[in-house]
């Protein structure tokens, strides 16, 4: 059965597949550039001033042909095959980050929940400046991934950079991995999921801690689904996270090249829910898979979403092995992926019904779009298919204020606030005193509970 990993960096199908299609170049031309590659090659062995390793050059000219097409496009050599194949099973050896590269900058797409990095404090966005003193400018993904796995116990020192603050120096101990997709308490009336990544465990975990929060309190009155700063992950899992939800309906279509290439996923009969009010918890660390429950939920008009506007990663990457795998395999950008509705997200994200930033600090991110990390922010990303533009820097609808305590989660508060109002923004209470509140443009009076309390 076909799988797809869909996270910021790549996509995962494990398919008998051994080769590329032909490119529509002339084949002379194309032949005479491989001759040329070929000469290339023999020139830089006999003339380099010191001894060359070959099989590493070829490498990275496959990595660098790959990347020229889009930043999620790449060549992976035999390790970085089976340490992709390892996260898809939810379980390997490393410091918890989901990365991926522009411009020759490593970039952290997410931190794993509780993983090493989380703990400490490093934050989706944050850019790799050295590992272990040496300058991480310029590196690959692969190269990046080698030298923060190694064996568990061992340390590496990371340093980070933040847009506006020092640099953050930190050693990170290697440990396992083992991701737990799904995780959920119950809140009063309501229950609380979280869903970390999307891997093959995901649709299991998710049935059997809804019928966990089921046996808690059988009288919950809804849910908040939290994907935030969740890099994505298996296509099979976002369809059964989406389904878990619905009773009919297509989740998602996705379309390649040829106007014939569409593959659409619709929802079986059975809500786990019962149809209570949701509240789904997106930022823009919130990445293609989850973008593909978002816009599902959000479309078929099941849920609510708050937070900030997803990550705009909706394109489909196939990984196919090369000579099943012994030579490692090519991840390659193959189709967009489109919501219900029809939308492609590609650049743009999914924006949240409320828009709410969990801290002031956050909101003055948004207001300086050019700092938000996001697929409009890669040069050589893919554009959306239909003209639209992610929204630039704007002041956030709603944030809390300068004083309000950080360690209290903000967004899920305004969450279950939304809950309480049966799921109807019009009849939330208002939000807390103190809190920073601007109608977006042409909005005023849209959501009528927004105004601040007196």
């Amino acid at each position: 059965m076909r799988k797809m990993l869909l996270v910021g960096c790549a996509v995962l199908t494990l398919v008998g597949v051994s080769a590329a299609t032909v490119s529509q170049t002339p084949r002379n031309e194309t032949f005479r550039m491989v001759e040329l590659f070929g000469d290339v090659l023999a020139l830089t062995e006999q003339a380099y001033v010191v001894p060359v390793d070959n099989k590493k050059l070829i490498e990275a000219a496959l990595a660098g042909m790959m990347t020229a097409l889009d930043p999620h496009s790449n060549y992976l050599p035999p390790s970085g095959y089976g340490d992709l194949r390892e996260r898809t099973e939810g379980q390997y050896s490393g410091v918890g980050l989901t990365i991926t590269s522009e411009g020759g900058l490593v970039k952290i797409i997410s931190p794993m929940d509780d993983g090493p990095a989380a703990r400490a404090g490093v934050q989706a966005g944050d850019v790799i400046q050295s590992i272990n003193g040496q300058n991480a400018a310029g590196l690959t993904v692969t190269q990046v991934s080698e030298k923060l796995r190694g064996a568990i116990g061992t340390s590496v020192d990371v340093t980070f950079l933040r847009d506006g603050e020092d640099p953050l120096e930190v050693t990170l101990t290697r440990e396992v991995i083992k991701v737990e997709s799904v995780t959920g308490r119950v809140e009063g009336d309501f229950g609380y999921l979280r869903i970390a990544t999307f891997n093959e465990n995901t649709g299991r975990e998710l049935t059997e801690t809804i019928a966990r929060l089921k046996r808690t309190n059988p009288a919950l009155k809804g849910y908040v689904l939290d994907l935030r700063n969740n890099g994505g992950g298996l296509l099979t899992a976002a369809i059964d996270v989406s389904d878990a939800f619905l009773e009919r309906g297509e989740i998602v279509s996705q379309r390649g090249r040829k106007p014939d290439q569409i593959e659409r996923y619709a929802a079986r009969p059975g809500d786990l829910t019962g149809g209570l009010p949701v509240v789904v918890l997106i930022n823009y660390g919130s990445a293609s898979a989850s973008e593909i429950v978002a816009g599902a939920l959000k479309d078929q008009e099941r849920a609510t979403l708050v937070g900030l506007t997803s990550f705009g990663k909706g394109s489909v990457q196939t990984v196919i092995p090369l000579r099943g795998g012994a030579d490692g395999a090519l991840s390659i950008t193959t189709a967009r992926y489109f919501t219900p509705s029809g939308r492609s997200i590609q650049k743009i994200g999914i924006e949240p019904d409320l828009e709410v930033a969990r801290s002031a600090a956050e909101a003055r991110i948004v207001s300086r779009s050019s700092f938000i990390y996001s697929e409009a922010a890669y040069a050589t990303a893919l554009d959306a298919s239909i003209g639209a533009e992610r929204r630039g820097a704007h002041t956030p609808y709603e944030a809390p204020g300068e004083d309000f305590d950080e360690a209290t989660d903000y967004q899920l508060q305004r969450a279950f606030d939304v809950l309480r109002a049966g799921g109807q923004l019009s009849r939330m209470a208002p939000p807390p005193n103190g809190v920073i509140v601007t109608l977006p443009e042409g909005a005023a009076g849209a959501v009528t509970a927004a105004a601040p309390a007196n």
